[in-house]
This record gives structure tokens, C-alpha cells and sequence, in this order.
């Protein structure tokens, strides 16, 4: 069953006050591990699903990012996808890999101390698609945070010499000759399906995923007319400046407990 969890040990947290567990759970007959980090404290909270950026050992789930999340009174799943860290499956880009997070998300949906009617998604760079194909799927996300995100496979192919390789060996060839593979790994094109509010964070000097992909996505959510929140940072990159990360971070939590049951 997608989201069963096989086993999980608790794992070394950094903080204090959040609990850290190294799952592995169940996807389309595979075992896929993340990890789960959450309060101490008893009680019930709004679930928090962390879809990493990168591909393979680049962008993995840091502990100190998902505790941040957590510490603000999230129970947070962070799935590694299919393929990474001794999951089983061949990794994908926004591929067959969204159902590891449709998974995740079923696994939040099941515990016993998140609140099923407010389990948001947060995507992060290449992330930012995975969290909008969940929520394409998923009609009972809450609400979704695309931060640095990609929103079109097609425009990372030809904005990124650097990962055309990896793009061809994972998608079997380039936009031009299998522009089906990409449209189909693209969010923009089923946004009609997104009935979750999105916020956008971007930074306009992002190197790594241009603006471009922001502008496409929040045109893309009116043009439909789904409800969007954008915060553009003129003089930020992919990487916010560590003071600015901890706001950006704490005004995000605010936002999504700002946002209506499901």
C-alpha cells in the first residue's frame, strides 16, 4: 500500500526539541526512504511535505532544514525519491518520482498526530515541480510553497548546459526529439487541476533556476484563475542570505497556517 511504512529508527536530530526518524516506505511495490521530523511536544499539527531540489547526491534532504520546518510546529515527511540513498527504482525528474511524493503525502495523511485537513507541500528548486504535480493529483493539499522552483522541464533543459546530460540520460533525449517526455514532466500544462492556494518564492538573480520559471507559473495560476501569492527578491539568488532565509522561512510557515482546511 503507497505510504506504508516498512521501518523506521529514530536518527540523530539537531535539534532538541524535534524528533528524527529514517523511514522506508512503500511506492508502487518499491521501498523508498526520507525522512520524518517531528516535535517533541504531544499533539496534533499540520503535516509538512519536503520535496528536495538537485538529483542524486546533489540538493539531499538536510536534517537541519527539515527540524527548522518542524520547530515551527510541523510534523514533516521528506522523501530521498526513488532510486537515492538505498531507495529502491531508478531516479526520475519530476517523472515516476512525483508518486514517491504522493506516497509521502499518504504516509502524513495516515499519522496519527498530523491533522489530515492541513497537510501542506513545500518544493524546493527542482522540488517546486514535484509539489505542483502533487498537487495536481492531490485535491486534498492544503497548500503549496514553491521556493526557487522549477516550473518547466523543457526551459531547465536549455537554461542548464550543465545538466543536459543527466536530462537526457533520465528522459531519454532532448525537448526537440521527445517533447512529449517534457511536456508530461511539466506542471504548467495541468494547473487547471491545482485547487490548493500556491505561494511563490524567487529570487530574481537566480542563476540556477531563472526567474522565467516563476513568471511562467504565477501567469499560468491567474490565467486560471487559482489562488496565488508571489514574493520576488530583486537582489537574492537561488541561495538567500542566511537572515533572510530564517524570515523567509518563518513568514512561509505563517502564510500556510494562515490558509482554510481542506
Amino acid at each position: 500500500m503507497d505510504g506504508y511504512i516498512v521501518n523506521q529508527y529514530k536518527f540523530p536530530s539537531p535539534n532538541p526539541h524535534v524528533d528524527v526518524f529514517l523511514v522506508t516506505y512503500l511506492c508502487q511495490g518499491l521501498k523508498i526512504k526520507g525522512f520524518l521530523a517531528q516535535p517533541k511536544m504531544p499533539g496534533i499539527y499540520d503535516g509538512f511535505l519536503y520535496l528536495r531540489g538537485g538529483i542524486k547526491n546533489v540538493g539531499q534532504v538536510r536534517l537541519s532544514r527539515i527540524t527548522q520546518f518542524a520547530s515551527y510546529g510541523f510534523i514533516v515527511m521528506a522523501p530521498f525519491y526513488r532510486g537515492n540513498q538505498g531507495g529502491e527504482g531508478n531516479e526520475d525528474f519530476a517523472g515516476e518520482d512525483r508518486y514517491d511524493a504522493i506516497a509521502s503525502f499518504r504516509l502524513l495523511q495516515r499519522h496519527p498526530q498530523v491533522n489530515s485537513k492541513r497537510i501542506h507541500v513545500f518544493g524546493f528548486s527542482r522540488g517546486g515541480a514535484m509539489a505542483l504535480h502533487t498537487a495536481i493529483l492531490e485535491p486534498a493539499v492544503c497548500s503549496v510553497a514553491v521556493w526557487g522552483g522549477v516550473s518547466d522541464i523543457a526551459l531547465t533543459y536549455w537554461e542548464r548546459e550543465d545538466l543536459r546530460r543527466m536530462l537526457k540520460r533520465v528522459i531519454g533525449g532532448t525537448p526537440t526529439k521527445y517533447p512529449e517526455r517534457y511536456r508530461w514532466r511539466t506542471p504548467l500544462y495541468e494547473i487547471e487541476k491545482i485547487q490548493a492556494p500556491v505561494l511563490i518564492i524567487h529570487g530574481e538573480k537566480d542563476q540556477n533556476v531563472s526567474i522565467e520559471h516563476a513568471y511562467r507559473l504565477e501567469k499560468r495560476l491567474k490565467e486560471a484563475n487559482k489562488r496565488v501569492t508571489a514574493w520576488y527578491f530583486p537582489t537574492f539568488t537561488h541561495y538567500f542570505p542566511p537572515k533572510d532565509n530564517r524570515e523567509t522561512v518563518r513568514r512561509l510557515t505563517e502564510w500556510m497556517k494562515q490558509q482554510p482546511d481542506v
